[in-house]
């Protein structure tokens, strides 16, 4: 059976998209496995089903390299709003996207041929309860809290972006941070009974911050949106960053822009289509 496909990403947090208004994709866990190999197959940090929904425009379901299925993917919802609208699937703007995270709002920007260029996500309220996380820590809030991880001492700061975030704020220059060591230490320590996705931080200036992520269940990514999301708002309860006001995060495949507020975390950044294609499976 042949699939449709394409290929898209997000300051280089790439998927396999998947159009399931017109497919239908079975075991996509599977699939998720196969098709993520960056060598024997078309590579990326997972796939994309772009479904259906009966109470938004479309909904999405994102697995990951392991094949394990994530609940929010901030890259990955930037590209759908992109395939949506210049596909001409919807021409709604704002566009509903409904997640295992509860249902996302998206405005679009485009350029003067309508194509999509960057996309403004509602993000919905940073969790920082704990027990919502989860993190298995006592008190109302995780802010700057001194853990031990893998023998060793790190303050902390954990939120919920739909997914749990555990961000490290570091004077070490994160490009010299041997993450492919650390980052499976929190993303497996028994603090985190769901696992973890940790952000490693350095300030880089007045609500600037540098960053590098270990994502569960895909390693380490380019960028993870969530992930910036979960770092502003760390940076402005931590007295890094000032809420209300737009944070830019640079990440190795580019930079996100943030905006922690009472009412909502609003991330803003652009999405591209790299290729399109079938794929025999």
């Amino acid at each position: 059976m042949k699939l449709k496909f394409t290929k898209m990403h997000g300051c280089g947090n790439d998927y396999i998209y998947f159009n399931c208004f017109e497919q239908t994709i079975e075991n996509p866990e599977e699939l998720a496995v196969k098709l993520s190999d960056r060598h024997f197959s078309i590579g990326g940090d997972g796939i994309v089903l772009i479904c259906p929904s009966d109470m938004a425009d479309a909904k999405m379901r994102m697995f990951n390299i392991d094949g394990s299925e994530g609940k929010m993917c901030g890259n990955a919802i930037r590209c759908i709003g992109k395939y949506l609208h210049d596909n001409g699937i919807s021409g709604k703007n704002p566009l509903k996207i409904e997640t295992l995270s509860g249902i996302k709002t998206l405005e679009l920007n485009t350029d003067e041929s309508d194509k999509v260029t960057s996309v403004r996500v509602d993000m919905g309220k940073a969790v920082l309860k704990p027990s919502e996380i989860p993190v298995k820590l006592d008190g109302d809030t995780a802010i700057a809290r001194q853990v031990n991880i893998g023998g060793l001492s790190y303050k902390i700061t954990c939120v919920s972006m739909g997914n749990p975030h555990c961000v490290v704020f570091t004077d070490t220059d994160v490009e010299d941070i041997e993450l492919e060591k650390i980052g499976p230490v929190f993303e497996k320590c028994e603090l985190f009974p769901e696992q973890v996705n940790t952000e490693f931080i350095n300030v880089i200036g007045k609500n600037e911050l540098k960053m590098r992520v270990w994502e569960r269940g895909s390693g380490e990514t380019l960028a993870c949106g969530t992930g910036a999301c979960a770092s502003a708002v760390a940076a402005c309860l931590c007295g890094y960053a000032e809420k209300g006001k737009d944070v830019k995060v640079r990440l190795i495949g580019g930079d996100l822009t943030i905006n922690y507020t009472d009412k909502a975390v609003y991330m803003t950044g652009g999405a591209e289509a790299a290729f399109t294609g079938e794929v025999e499976v």
